[in-house]
């Protein structure tokens, strides 16, 4: 599991939160909603989540914990468990010989 870095994730939550607050003022202005949008998305791919509000919520956890913890509650517990990949059967066995 590829993970963004915790410096570009913060920087993209408050892009996205400064948006939220200029869209709620002006929820009339199209581009205002346009940048809004934008940045949300921006957020979903860098979080891998579908919708902005999963992405922010992620986004948030994913800032206060540490990266083991925020790995294990996305389920990606294989990555992080230091163990060595073993090729197929066949090429063990012939390695030995």
């Amino acid at each position: 599991m590829l993970l963004p870095a915790k410096a570009e994730v913060a920087r993209q939550l408050r892009r996205y939160r400064a948006w939220e607050r200029v869209m709620l003022a002006s929820p009339q202005d199209r581009e205002v909603r346009s940048t809004f949008e934008d940045s949300g998305y921006t957020l979903c791919v860098l979080m891998g989540k579908r919708c902005a509000r999963e992405a922010v919520d992620a986004a948030e956890r994913y800032l206060r914990t540490s990266l083991v913890t925020y790995v294990r509650e996305q389920g990606g517990r294989s990555q992080l468990s230091g163990k060595v990949r073993q090729g197929p059967q066949a090429e063990r066995r012939s390695a030995r010989q």
